[in-house]
């Protein structure tokens, strides 16, 4: 499985990786039985994601599992804190002494079909038209990964998940925060592109 990127740093172990179809990826070997069922009815494609994960972390922790709870992953032993991703061809994990979001979205003109999900008409102020794929692909994918980070069931991306605004030349330090009536947590998004996707990173 051949490093795609290395988005470390000094905090976290953050990488990506890319599917080769050279490769074996034995569920056998990889994954972990507490999820075998979870798996069983899951699309080929998927499934790969998963195992290339498992592949990413016996490479940095070998005696650690990705175990579920309420559908957020976290290791065992919980040693650390986890976030994975994956959008195939690609599959990420990152590995943090802190919480941590990470995402990957590929930029898709069918966002605009949904933008009012997540956003509200005066989020949008800042937004070019002529950039507006590429912009709402950020706002979702660092919603999302701030999630991944301070999620609720009962919380909305839209009403609850803010980002900013921010220029497509400053990626790296977008600000964006999880709100609700009695809290805000402030958080620095950091955004990196590669092929046609988008890959975000939020630390606490």
């Amino acid at each position: 499985m051949p490093l795609y990127r290395d988005f470390s740093d000094d905090n976290a172990t953050i990488l990506v990786w890319k599917y080769d179809e050279t490769e074996d990826l034995d569920i056998n070997k990889l994954l972990e039985p507490e999820n075998a069922e979870k798996v069983k009815d899951y699309h080929p494609k998927k499934l790969l994601e998963v195992l290339m994960v498992r592949q990413m972390l016996k490479g940095l922790k070998p005696h650690s599992k990705i175990l579920y709870k309420d559908r957020e992953p976290f290791l065992s032993p919980k040693d650390a804190e986890i976030s994975i991703t994956h959008s195939f061809p690609f599959a990420a994990i990152a590995i943090s002494k802190n919480k941590i979001g990470i995402d990957i979205e590929k930029f898709n003109p069918k966002i605009l079909r949904v933008i009012d999900k997540f956003t509200y008409e005066n989020e949008r102020d800042f937004i070019p038209l002529d950039k507006e794929v590429a912009f709402y692909t950020i706002i979702w994918s660092v919603k999302e990964s701030m999630y991944k980070i301070h999620h609720s069931k009962h919380w909305s991306l839209k009403k609850n998940y803010d980002v900013r605004p921010f220029e497509l030349k400053h990626l790296h330090h977008i600000k964006c925060r999880v709100y609700d009536d009695q809290n805000s947590d402030e958080f620095k998004a950091r955004v990196e592109f590669f092929d046609d996707y988008c890959f975000t990173i939020v630390e606490e």
